[in-house]
């Protein structure tokens, strides 16, 4: 999830095209795509709070949805 917060957050500081790379990595080495903190929001529902669609993707790939 923080992966999704900083690649949002960087692009909107930025104005710089949204990229997953970060989100990528990460999940090729094996981060848990549901994994949340109490309180907070998955990483798909985060994904979907920044309209980062390539992590929408992304994380819709290894959920299977």
């Amino acid at each position: 999830m923080h992966a999704i917060e900083l690649e949002g957050d960087s692009a909107a500081q930025s104005r710089e095209p949204m990229n997953s790379a970060l989100t990528a990595i990460l999940l090729a080495y094996g981060a848990d795509p549901e994994l949340t903190t109490p309180g907070t929001n998955t990483p798909l529902e985060m994904a979907t709070f920044y309209d980062h669609e390539m992590a929408q993707r992304l994380l819709a790939r290894y959920l299977r949805i």
